[in-house]
């Protein structure tokens, strides 16, 4: 049965006769246009990677980073509308102050999730909100070691060993598939991250694109941090490098 232009799309509360709410689909869709998001967890960090498509040369280089820091600890990778990237940014990074504020220490990564999930789901609740277009990778290093989260646009959300998002995800976790996680370095992932990326570009021949990689872990004292930019550069340049020979 389906019930696409009957009206039953026209609010976020307001279910199908077959149980769905079309609104919630379409920021699925919103999330499918958008450049890839892959994150890796290995056995010792967390590592982000974004595609970030340019659609301007007139854009500045580094701007409107699709990868962000929620807490010391904890960064976040957005795919989807950007503007709703920010304010999910900004709701994580209010529900880290309010817990080190209430606790006198770090958020465990599965706390600030938790919280996040039921503000997204929130917004499928009610007929004057719109859900958000935008899917979360969400990756932090607590007291637990490395973990690594997704929060779809219903507020579902989900552990990963490595997860991808975007346009390109189901070539980038069919490649995700294929590494022994639990084995890499952090150096190894980021190197990893970068083939990815380019792989899963290189098969949409989309725009011009720009690489983010940030991680978590002993590498980077346990801050959520962009890889310095030799280890970028020399990431950037195996996996063009890769994508040559893979042609």
């Amino acid at each position: 049965m389906t019930s696409i232009g009957t009206g039953y799309d026209l609010s976020a509360s307001t279910y199908s006769p077959d149980g769905r709410i079309f609104q919630v689909e379409y920021a699925g869709k919103a999330v499918e246009n958008s450049g890839t998001a892959i994150g890796l967890k290995v056995k010792d960090g967390v590592v982000l990677a974004v595609e970030k498509l340019v659609h301007s040369k007139l854009l500045v280089p580094d701007a409107n980073r699709r990868i962000q820091t929620v807490d010391r600890h904890i960064g976040l990778a957005t795919a989807g509308l950007l503007a709703d990237g920010r304010n999910i940014s900004n709701r994580a990074r209010d529900e880290a102050s309010s817990y080190r504020d209430i606790y006198r220490s770090p958020a465990p990564l599965k706390a600030i999730i938790d919280r996040l999930g039921l503000y997204v789901q929130a917004y499928t609740l009610y007929s004057s909100v719109r859900p958000f277009g935008i899917s979360t990778i969400l990756g932090g290093v607590d007291e637990n070691g490395p973990s690594l989260y997704v929060v779809e646009p219903s507020g579902v959300f989900f552990g990963y060993n490595g997860a991808a998002i975007g346009k390109g995800r189901q070539l980038a976790k069919t490649e995700l598939e294929k590494l022994k996680l639990n084995e890499l370095s952090m150096r190894e992932a980021v190197m990893e991250a970068a083939r990815i990326i380019y792989l899963v570009h290189d098969d949409a021949k989309e725009k011009d694109f720009e690489l983010e990689i940030s991680w978590i872990g002993p590498e980077s004292n346990y801050t959520h941090v962009h890889v310095p930019k030799d280890l970028f550069n020399e990431a950037e340049a195996q996996a063009k490098a890769a994508l040559e020979t893979f042609e």
